[in-house]
């Protein structure tokens, strides 16, 4: 049964065969709904929206408290009503190059319309894009100042506001956005839940490589979810899932953690939660953690200025060589180990550029580090990844290219007891998600190093030793989440 429906102030009707139907007023949604007959229900509220306890305002809210999926949602509609939400969102929108052919028709002010992503007038298509996957919403108004070719402001806006010749664009482009739900579709096996897998085929050193991503595409149909890849291009569709899975090397200021906060925000299972992405993706925060949870780990500073004090005082704590690490990094890019005063200086120098904070940390050279996979504060899976020939880390980055280590992959009844209880200690710091505890072992001592919230997962590496099993224990554990979240 269809369960997509058009929600609108009042009675309207499209050029869209028997789709009248699916057209419900406000004073409809409110009496009718929620049926029990429809699983899924997905809402487009085209009611006003423009005052804040208005019609349009109480469907999106009555939709996400029915377990709706709604657009435009509650946020969205809260972030383009203030402009200290939306404003900073729009510093880097670049204007494409049409300036001329606009200031022609408008000399002072232009709106511009999109629709669904649509813009309505040519040359702006990939803007258009880029800020409906920013602010989805049906229809979005934007107010362009033509002589410093500048956004003033960014708002949604009513279709009864159209007028004939906007309101035919609007419509078709609603036709085509929802094309999908409106074509009857072959019987295909049914899955209790939808699951989205955000990954960049683009990305150098991503998270899991294409063999494993299959392989917990299909793990996940074994328990009940269908899954599919998704792109940065898709974060409007995000309330059509019910879980998001990241595999896309997470960062605090990306597109990586609006996708987990807006999947937060929509009631997802969201797997890296955006949390953990701020705890462990900030090795500021780690260190703190660790000192006042007393979690194993080597001796580690923050500093913030590199004068002749601070390098005194370094050096009264700290044996050459010394490690430099900036806070937000991965892969082992941004980490430098300095052999005496003169690099400290000027690495120092260097970093604090990029960041208030630079870590100061005590080198400890070991042949392999442990990587410790760890699920719901649980042992999953080990590896040992070797240093980099004649190199101290176990990826050496070399213009655009990166080297890596060998690596060998363990059960974890094989690990020494004292490196799985500092790696489950560890991550009990950050919650109970998906992470990658990384530990130097010396002698009988375990020493953290960092957690990684978003862990490699690679064909014949870290599933080296439980196979298929390993996708199987993550998708249940999604499935488990799932089920205790009531949908």
């Amino acid at each position: 049964m269809i369960s997509s429906f058009v929600v609108a102030d009042q009675p309207i009707s499209f050029d869209a065969q028997a789709h009248e139907d699916f057209v419900l007023t406000f004073e409809q949604y409110l009496a009718d709904h929620p049926r029990k007959d429809l699983r899924k229900v997905k809402i487009i509220n085209l009611c006003d929206i423009e005052q804040y306890l208005s019609k349009g305002y109480y469907c999106s809210l009555l939709a996400e408290a029915r377990g709706h999926k709604v657009l435009p949602s509650v946020n969205t509609i809260n972030d383009l009503r203030n402009e200290a939400l939306y404003k900073p969102q729009l510093s880097d929108t670049v204007l494409p190059s049409v300036a001329k052919k606009v200031r022609s028709l408008h000399p002072e002010q232009f709106t511009l319309y999109i629709y669904f992503g649509t813009p309505d007038f040519e040359g702006f298509e990939a803007l258009a894009k880029k800020l409906f996957s920013q602010f989805p919403a049906p229809i979005l108004a934007l107010d362009i100042d033509t002589a410093s070719w500048k956004i003033n402001s960014i708002s949604c806006q009513s279709y009864n506001k159209l007028n004939e010749q906007q309101y035919a664009k609007f419509a078709d482009a609603l036709l085509s956005f929802n094309h999908r739900l409106w074509q009857p579709k072959k019987p295909k096996k049914q899955h209790r839940w939808e699951m989205a897998i955000l990954v960049d085929e683009n990305e150098q050193l991503p998270p899991s490589d294409k063999v494993a991503l299959n392989k917990m595409v299909k793990a996940a149909a074994k328990v009940g979810i269908k899954a599919e890849f998704i792109g940065e291009q898709d974060y409007a569709r995000l309330n059509e899932y019910d879980a998001l899975f990241i595999r896309v090397t997470t960062a605090i200021d990306h597109y990586t953690y609006k996708f987990a906060r807006k999947a937060e925000l929509e009631g997802l299972v969201v797997i890296d939660d955006p949390t953990s992405i701020l705890r462990c993706c900030n090795k500021v925060f780690l260190q703190d953690a660790f000192t006042y949870n007393k979690v194993p780990a080597l001796k580690t500073w923050s500093v913030s200025s590199s004068n002749d004090e601070d390098l005194d005082n370094i050096e009264s704590n700290f044996d050459y060589p010394i490690v430099l690490k900036v806070p937000e990094s991965a892969f082992s890019r941004g980490v430098y180990k300095v052999k005496n005063r003169d690099e400290l200086k000027l690495r120092l120098d260097e970093l604090l550029q990029q960041s208030a904070l630079v870590l100061v940390q005590t080198y400890l050279y070991t042949d392999f580090d442990w990587r410790i996979g760890i699920l719901n504060n649980k042992p999953l899976y080990a590896c040992k990844y070797y240093m980099v020939g004649g190199h101290w880390q176990i990826y050496k980055h070399e213009n655009a290219t990166a080297d890596s280590g060998g690596f060998e992959t363990l059960p974890t009844f094989e690990v020494p007891r004292v490196v799985l209880d500092a790696a489950i200690k560890a991550s009990k710091v950050i919650g109970n998600g998906l992470y990658g505890v990384d530990v130097k072992q010396h002698g009988n001592q375990a020493y953290v190093i960092e957690i990684n919230d978003n862990p490699s997962l690679d064909w014949e590496v870290e599933d080296l030793y439980l196979g298929d099993e390993l996708y199987m224990m993550i998708m249940s554990e999604m499935a488990r989440r799932l089920e205790n979240r009531g949908r």
